[in-house]
């Protein structure tokens, strides 16, 4: 029987507001992929947002972020309520985020041929009920935080912070968010090198209770298509098949949240908060063995045979035991990321199988350094780093 699998993260799309162009509205150029908006046909359920994505802030100074942080490297052009941060350095690597999202929306990277290449793939969908243009993909944070009261915040609004580094070198952003009542605190450093741009996560626990917390650093890398693509170095690696992650940042393709061949209980996030707070405190390391052992019996796992993992077939699943790093190859555009993890001990990857369109916008393999089936627990007053590193190995 089909189900229906709601987002386990709270609602976070970047939504671009209907601009009237005129002589001082600033050209739209996000470095985003030349595919055309299209109608979002993927209903999403509305789900309500924590207290503090409510709170009413104040508009970004796209002034005073140019005044306070130029002469790095970066640059800073509004969009309406949105700001574009563009890195840039002399090799001609650019990266391009936005605020207050925190997306990486583009990382375009010097080629062996003297070109430049997009790696991230990234869609601009028509929003619902004319609210504009709706942007997924490319690099974003889906992190859900909880205490052991119950409470729920995610990150969803990000403030700059700083910006280090120089054209000539690297160049490094700080984005910050914190809960309402600033016992959370969430850092996600961007840092965009010659050959690499790598996403740092930093979390601060400023209360005096523990905190759990479970989510992905989600990247969706272009793809001529995936019947050319491969995954080079997983051979061994522990997996288990699980639906697709959904959040409001991810490319979702036709039927995704629809599957048949699960049963209907089988929720990844909800079943894993349910059953890991089910016992906070004195029985957390028996609660959390106790989640590894359902996770077993519950969904289907195995060990990655191939080497050369093709990944032609549609498939949803996170790696338990898979390297630091490994390769996403595409033969069609004849290139190759590699892909490295710290702190995170899972790393999540979907394909949408070949069945679509070449270069189109579902031709992308979709990676996320993750802890989903296994929340992290962050003591009082602790502390926790992890991150996501893209290299090009192909200048």
């Amino acid at each position: 029987m089909a189900m229906v699998y709601n987002s386990l993260f709270f609602p976070n799309s970047i939504y671009l507001p209907s601009i009237k162009p005129n002589s001082k509205t600033p050209s739209l150029n996000l470095n985003l992929p030349s595919i055309p908006i299209s109608h979002n046909t993927q209903k999403r359920k509305s789900l309500q947002l924590p207290a503090v994505a409510s709170i009413p802030y104040p508009p970004i100074n796209v002034d005073y972020l140019e005044s306070e942080f130029s002469g790095h490297g970066v640059s800073f052009k509004s969009i309406g309520e949105l700001c574009v941060v563009r890195l840039g350095l002399e090799n001609r690597s650019v990266a391009t985020l936005m605020l207050p999202s925190g997306m990486i929306t583009s990382y375009k990277a010097p080629m062996w041929h003297g070109g430049l290449l997009e790696l991230l793939h990234t869609l601009v969908t028509e929003g619902e009920d004319g609210r504009g243009a709706v942007i997924q993909g490319g690099v974003s944070l889906a992190f859900k935080f909880q205490g052991d009261g119950g409470e729920s915040w995610s990150p969803n609004h990000w403030a700059l912070h700083d910006v280090r580094g120089n054209p000539q070198e690297s160049i490094q952003v700080e984005l910050i968010s914190t809960n309402s009542e600033d016992m959370v605190e969430v850092r996600h450093i961007v840092t965009l090198k010659e050959d690499e741009i790598s996403s740092e996560i930093v979390i601060k626990n400023s209360k005096g209770s523990s905190l759990c917390f479970m989510g992905s650093v989600l990247s969706h890398l272009v793809a001529s298509t995936p019947d050319a693509t491969y995954a080079v170095g997983l051979q061994s690696s522990n997996f288990f098949d699980r639906p697709p992650l959904l959040s409001n940042c991810t490319i979702t393709v036709p039927n995704s949240s629809q599957r048949d061949d699960l049963d209907s209980k089988n929720f990844w996030g909800p079943l894993a908060f349910k059953d890991f707070f089910a016992g906070w405190g004195a029985k957390t390391q028996n609660n959390k063995d106790g989640v590894e052992g359902k996770e077993s019996e519950e969904f289907e796992g195995g060990a990655e045979e191939d080497d050369y993992k093709h990944l032609t077939e549609k498939i949803s699943r996170i790696y338990t035991s898979a390297p630091r790093s490994f390769t996403v190859m595409d033969r069609g555009r004849r290139n190759s990321v590699v892909i490295g993890r710290d702190g995170f001990k899972e790393m999540y990857m979907f394909s949408p199988g070949s069945t679509y369109e070449w270069y189109g916008k579902y031709a992308y393999i979709c990676i996320g350094q993750s802890a989903l089936l296994e929340p992290i627990i962050l003591a009082p007053k602790g502390e926790w780093i992890g991150g996501q590193h893209l290299h090009n190995p192909n200048m």
